[in-house]
């Protein structure tokens, strides 16, 4: 594969088969993965990233090919992600879901690709965010994240995509009542597609009114219920309409609040000049959204050990301040309980290490995240997993 920053280069030069190549790097997690993924980290933070979820057969390809016919029909350049259930022969995806947005897929202005589950749950697949990435670093407007057809707990896309659109099948009915706790509460709209069919409008009447159940929501602060023919294109300009009013994207949500991709790569940048160990060791920040965190240091002599490698501890403080910024990012204090940590090579002076720390899940008072350190190479070198917890006080000097 090209060099990192030439490959780079030519992504955002529109070169489609760079772009196939990177994410085909980064989906495999190759040694050139996070190569790639530093030399486009400047330029994360303009694409409008929206996922599409819902029951199977609700016909989500459907409407995300019509949603694209319309978004580019408007200028806008749009990538879809389409997350399949994979082969159990290859291992790779079905591609059913890219099969039936077929008419689109030669369009200069968009780029489809398919990911494979590959066992991964949540209706994701593993590696799907860092996919979302790329394409946002090659200048689309909008990336279209489709998951596998979701049941009620399968609620990762709201770490991914900053609007959520949940897609319903008519005939739902009663049974909005026994999901309601899961994909629909992520929901940052509705859409009856199908709506030709008979048990369309009651499908809508159900959902608008476990909204209205809510407790402590105002009426106009409601996901919207919107309904569209995706065959015929009936409503989808509507849709079209609602996505773009939606503007910058505004981070992905995950039990709280959201805090804007921008406002947290601030608070982030903030809190890491305000470390003096790490800049003791000269950590710098690569990347910063919310959950999630990207921090290297070069590996100077005063990080050699007396075995004339890089002490374990020094690599051990890289992996902790990564966590303790992708932890603290939203806002309040959380504290490390509980982690353990494996080391897979020796690094020596001079070498360059790059700790990305992910949020896994997160509940009102808990934590999960995994943390990788590698060196420029793509190499893992040491692997992370903490559990913090979440006190909910502000931060100092944050308040």
């Amino acid at each position: 594969m090209n060099a990192p920053v030439t490959l780079a280069e030519r992504i955002r030069g529109g070169d489609r088969r760079a772009l196939a190549r990177a994410i085909t790097a980064v989906e495999n997690e190759t040694c050139e993965a996070a190569a790639i993924r530093a030399a486009l980290a400047a330029h994360l933070g303009h694409a409008q990233v929206t996922g599409v979820t819902g029951p199977p057969g609700a016909g989500k390809s459907t409407l995300v090919n019509a949603l694209v016919r319309e978004l580019v029909g408007r200028g806008r350049r749009v990538a879809v992600i389409a997350v399949d259930p994979s082969s159990p022969v290859s291992g790779g995806a079905v591609l059913g879901d890219r099969i039936r947005m077929g008419e689109m897929q030669g369009h200069e202005a968009v780029f489809i690709r398919s990911l494979a589950t590959r066992g991964h749950l949540g209706g994701l697949s593993r590696t799907a965010a860092q996919v979302v990435e790329v394409l946002d670093a090659a200048g689309f407007d909008d990336v279209l994240v489709e998951t596998v057809g979701a049941g009620q707990s399968e609620v990762e896309i709201a770490k991914v995509a900053a609007h959520r659109l949940v897609v319903c099948p008519p005939g739902l009915g009663d049974d909005v009542q026994a999901i309601k706790a899961g994909i629909l509460e992520i929901a940052d709209a509705f859409v009856v597609n199908k709506a030709d069919l008979p048990d369309a409008a009651r499908t809508e009447r159900e959902l608008r009114a476990m909204l209205g159940l809510r407790q402590g929501v105002a009426a106009e602060a409601q996901p919207p219920v919107l309904k569209t023919v995706a065959t015929t294109g009936e409503g989808v300009a509507a849709l079209a309409d609602w996505l773009i009013s939606r503007g910058t994207p505004a981070g992905p949500r995950g039990g709280a609040p959201a805090q804007p991709a921008s406002d947290s790569a601030a608070l982030l940048a903030r809190l890491i000049a305000r470390d003096a160990f790490a800049r003791h060791l000269g950590l710098e920040l690569l990347e910063a959204r919310e959950g999630s965190a990207t921090v290297a240091m070069r590996v100077r002599p005063e990080h050699i050990n007396f075995w004339e490698t890089c002490h374990g501890g020094a690599i051990f403080s890289l992996a902790d301040t990564a966590l303790g910024l992708a932890c603290n990012s939203h806002g309040s204090i959380a504290a490390l309980i509980d982690s353990h940590m494996t080391f897979s090579v020796a690094v020596k002076a001079g070498e360059r290490l790059v700790a990305r720390a992910e949020e896994v899940s997160r509940t009102r008072r808990l934590g999960v995240y995994r943390i990788e350190v590698r060196r420029d190479d793509g190499t893992l070198v040491a692997s992370l997993t903490g559990t913090v917890y979440r006190t909910g006080k502000p931060l100092p000097g944050e308040s």
